[in-house]
């Protein structure tokens, strides 16, 4: 059953993604879905740098170069922008496979069609206004 919670501003959003990352093992997916503005590089961003554990980790949106890799002390985590993907066949030639086997982070998640991973938890935000967020969670049951 998802979980949906009302993030207020943008602290509110950063501090779920902090969570999550806490929680986060090499293996994992988080699938990042919403519309353009609702928040998924700001979430991507506050996940990336809480991993890390590095809080001025500079984490350009990928959507030029459609994936950006960093490393955390459990292995590699790399943030997928995938709205500028044709489909799934170009995910081959970013590293998809090899990327796994860290955590991926992935925007425009509908992209990745049957290369969705079934464990995967999903994060879809939804603009409330210019700073308040509604979030639904779905996945990584009893771990979100």
């Amino acid at each position: 059953m998802p979980e949906r919670l009302h993030l207020p501003d943008l602290a509110a959003t950063e501090a779920l993604a902090a969570r999550l990352a806490a929680r986060a093992r090499a293996g994992d997916a988080l699938l990042l879905d919403g519309p353009l503005g609702a928040g998924k590089s700001a979430f991507a961003r506050a996940f990336l740098r809480a991993l890390t554990g590095d809080a001025t980790l500079e984490v350009p949106s990928p959507t030029f170069t459609l994936v950006q890799s960093y490393e955390w002390p459990g292995g590699a985590a790399h943030h997928y922008d995938l709205w500028r993907l044709d489909g799934p066949d170009a995910l081959h030639e970013l590293g998809w496979e090899e990327a796994r086997q860290g955590i991926v982070l992935v925007e425009w998640p509908d992209r990745l069609g049957p290369l969705a991973p079934a464990d995967a938890l999903r994060v879809t935000l939804h603009p409330v206004d210019e700073s308040a967020r509604e979030v639904e969670l779905s996945g990584w049951e009893g771990r979100a």
